[in-house]
C-alpha cells in the first residue's frame, strides 16, 4: 500500500529543516556563492548581504510568499512514478470541434506525443481549451502526468469546472494561492506560481495565456516552468496575443507554431470603436456615456474597465446616482470578494461590473458589451486592449457585441489594437 506521505514528494519539492522519516532525494535549498545566494526553488539570485540571517545562514527573499527557503534546511523530493489508475472513459465532453479547430487539435496531439515545444496562437474565443481535449485524452491514456497552468487565477477558476465536466472520471486537483490543498493526481490545474512547488513532475505542461502578467518576462516563473517538466517532457503554450519577444523566441528555438484566425462559432472578432472624451472622470458621466449605457439597460450586461483601482468607487457612485436600479459592483485584484463578484456576473446576477485589467482575459461572460474608460492611459497595452475586446461575442448564442473605448485621444496603442483585430478578421476570411 502506498504511503500517503510519500505521494506528497512525488514530482514535488518540499523544503524541510529535518528530513522525512522515509528515504528521499535531497538537494540544497540555496547555493551560496562568493557574492550572491541562488535559490533552487525560484532560480533567483540575491546579494548575500540582502539575504543574511544570524550565524552565517541565508534565506531567499524572492519567494517568501511560498514559505521561507533558507540554508537551515534542504529541498526533498521523489521522482515522479506515474502511478495512476486510468479510467476506461476519459473524455465525457460531447461537443464537436469545427474543422479548423480539429486541424489545430490534431497538431497539438502530434507535438505532445513527439515531445515538441508548441505555440498555439489562436484568436480570443477560438476555443483553445476544447482543442486540447484530443491531446489530453492521448496523454492520459499513455499514463502521463499533465498540468495546465495560467498566470491568472480567474483563468484557472474559469477552466476548472469545464475540465471537470469534460474529464469527469479523471481525478483532478486545482491549486491556487487561495486553494493550496495538494493531492497527487494525474491532471493538475494551477496558477503558474504553483509550479514553483514542483520538480520534474509533468510529462506534459500546458501554459495558457503565456503572454499575460505576471508570467511574461518573470524569470522565476520561467524557471519554475522548466523545473516542473520532466527532462523527457514537453511544453505547449497557448495565447491569443503573442508579443514580439515571444514570437522571436519561438523562431529562435524552433518551436512548432499553429495559428487559428477564426472563432469557433465562425463570426468575426468585434472591432473597437473609439470616442474622444476629454475628461471621463468628471461627475456625472458625460452625456455620450450615459446614452451608451442607457441603450443597454435590460438588453446587455456590461464589463466596464478603468485604468486604476482608485477609479472604481467614484465611478460606481456616479453610476448608482444615474442608474439606481441597475445591479452593479466593482472588482480589483486584491478584492477579498473578487471570486464571488465574478461568479455573480457569470450567473447574470449583476448587470454591470466595473473592473481593472484583472478581467482582461480568461473570463467568458456570454452576451456582454465592453466599455473601456481611459483606454489611452499607459496601463492598457496593445495586448490588453485586444484581450479586452475579446471578452465580447464569445458564445455561439451571442456571437456579436460592442466594444467602446474612451480617452482623451486615439493613442497609437488604441490604433494598433484596432488594426490587429481588423488584420485577424481578414486572416479569418472576413
Amino acid at each position: 500500500m502506498i504511503n500517503m506521505q510519500t505521494q506528497l514528494f512525488w514530482g514535488r519539492q518540499l523544503f524541510l529543516t529535518t528530513p522525512p522519516a522515509f528515504t528521499t532525494q535531497m538537494r540544497p535549498a540555496l547555493k551560496v556563492g562568493v557574492l550572491k545566494v541562488h535559490c533552487q526553488r525560484c532560480g533567483q539570485a540575491t546579494w548575500r548581504w540582502q539575504a543574511a540571517l544570524p550565524r552565517h545562514q541565508y534565506y531567499c527573499p524572492q519567494c517568501l510568499n511560498l514559505g521561507r527557503m533558507s540554508t537551515l534546511g534542504q529541498l526533498y523530493h521523489l521522482p515522479e512514478p506515474n502511478q495512476f489508475s486510468v479510467p476506461n472513459q476519459l473524455l465525457t465532453w460531447t461537443g464537436q470541434l469545427s474543422p479548423l479547430q480539429a486541424q489545430v487539435a490534431k497538431r497539438i496531439k502530434q507535438t505532445m506525443q513527439s515531445r515538441q515545444t508548441h505555440l498555439v496562437w489562436a484568436v480570443t474565443g477560438a476555443g483553445k481549451t476544447e482543442m486540447l481535449y484530443p491531446a489530453l485524452v492521448a496523454a492520459l491514456e499513455r499514463g502521463e502526468r499533465v498540468a495546465i497552468a495560467s498566470p491568472r487565477i480567474d483563468v484557472v477558476l474559469e477552466l476548472a469546472p469545464r475540465l471537470q465536466a469534460a474529464f469527469s472520471q479523471v481525478e483532478q486537483v486545482v491549486l491556487t494561492g487561495q486553494t493550496p490543498q495538494y493531492r497527487y493526481c494525474q491532471l493538475t490545474l494551477c496558477t503558474t506560481h504553483q509550479l514553483l512547488r514542483f520538480y520534474h513532475a509533468f510529462d506534459q505542461l500546458i501554459v495558457d495565456e503565456v503572454d499575460a502578467f505576471p508570467y511574461a518576462g518573470n524569470q522565476a516563473l520561467l524557471y519554475a516552468t522548466k523545473q516542473a517538466i520532466k527532462p523527457t517532457g514537453a511544453c505547449t503554450y497557448l495565447t491569443a496575443t503573442p508579443g514580439p519577444v515571444l514570437q522571436r523566441q519561438a523562431r529562435r528555438e524552433h518551436w512548432q507554431v499553429s495559428y487559428l484566425p477564426r472563432r469557433f462559432h465562425g463570426q468575426p472578432l468585434p472591432e473597437i470603436e473609439f470616442q474622444k472624451i476629454d475628461n471621463w472622470r468628471v461627475r456625472p458621466l458625460a452625456p455620450h456615456l450615459q446614452q451608451w449605457l442607457r441603450q443597454r439597460l435590460g438588453r446587455r450586461e456590461c464589463l466596464i474597465f478603468v485604468p486604476k483601482i482608485a477609479d472604481i468607487n467614484p465611478l460606481l457612485q456616479s453610476l448608482r446616482s444615474l442608474f439606481p436600479m441597475v445591479r452593479q459592483a466593482g472588482v480589483y485584484a486584491a478584492d477579498p470578494e473578487r471570486t464571488t463578484k465574478v461568479q455573480l456576473m457569470r450567473q447574470h446576477q449583476l448587470d454591470w461590473l466595473v473592473t481593472t485589467t484583472i478581467l482582461e482575459r480568461g473570463v467568458t461572460l456570454p452576451g456582454i458589451d465592453v466599455l473601456v474608460l481611459g483606454a489611452d492611459e499607459g496601463i492598457f497595452s496593445i495586448a490588453a486592449l485586444v484581450q479586452i475586446a475579446g471578452r465580447v461575442g464569445r458564445s455561439a448564442q451571442c456571437p456579436t457585441g460592442t466594444v467602446l473605448m474612451v480617452g482623451r485621444h486615439q493613442s497609437a496603442t488604441i490604433q494598433v489594437a484596432q488594426n490587429e483585430i481588423k488584420m485577424m478578421n481578414r486572416r479569418g476570411g472576413f
